[in-house]
């Protein structure tokens, strides 16, 4: 599926890109704080603006085929968590991928099949589950997806948008059950797409995909948002 943004978009955003990898990889090196991309001399750097990235608490917009969606994530209490998504983001790796699960009014999931409806093998290990942060899940805020049965740390690509609040995923005790899921930030515009897409009609394709919106929801890209 080609994406809507014109070329001059694909251009900035992928200076964006490329600025934010060099910035993560000093992010894990010294640790998170700060902000990237600030406004740079334009007589030495030739550049007559710079978008500036929050890195500690970034703006990204998921485009998707139902409309846009805009989180603040916040990298002061999940800050593995969000380098996690980032990397993804800026690996491309949510490109053409799907909202495979809608509960009406209550979720929506994706990050882990590819629009043709195929699982999209994650290219990197679980993670560390940073649901003991404070964050409850409340109507609005977004959450890595993790397998129960896999153990506490598992995952992996998959998120998912809480559309009422859920207090049973919370963070409320140290057992694989109790642990939680790990919020992540929240949406902060667009929050009337995600309901739209919670409410699609459905099908049954199996598994995973047991609530699938039909016709399909397909995430186009993630992409940073200039700070605010």
């Amino acid at each position: 599926m080609h994406r809507t943004t014109n070329h001059a978009q694909e251009a900035r955003f992928t200076a964006q890109k490329l600025a934010c990898l060099a910035v993560l990889a000093i992010w894990t090196l010294v640790g998170c704080g700060g902000k990237a991309g600030e406004p740079s001399d334009p007589a030495t750097s030739g550049a007559t603006t710079t978008t500036e990235i929050d890195l500690l608490h970034p703006l990204v917009r998921i485009e998707t085929s139902a409309g846009n969606i805009i989180a603040r994530l916040d990298g002061d209490r999940a800050p593995g968590t969000v380098r996690n998504f980032l990397n993804y983001m800026n690996e491309d790796f949510y490109n053409d991928t799907l909202f495979h699960y809608a509960a009406a009014d209550a979720m929506i999931l994706g990050g882990g099949y590819s629009a043709d409806g195929q699982p999209k093998p994650a290219p990197h290990p679980p993670i560390r589950n940073e649901a003991h942060n404070g964050w409850k899940h409340t109507r609005g805020t977004i959450a890595m997806a993790r397998d129960a049965s896999a153990g506490i740390d598992s995952a992996t690509s998959q998120f998912f948008i809480n559309l009422a609040d859920a207090p049973a995923l919370d963070h409320r005790g140290l057992g694989p059950e109790e642990y939680g899921y790990c919020v992540f930030g929240e949406v902060i515009e667009g929050l009337d797409v995600a309901d739209k897409i919670s409410r699609s009609a459905t099908r049954d394709r199996g598994g995973d995909l047991a609530q699938m919106p039909d016709p399909p929801v397909v995430v186009k890209a993630i992409d940073f948002v200039e700070s605010r």
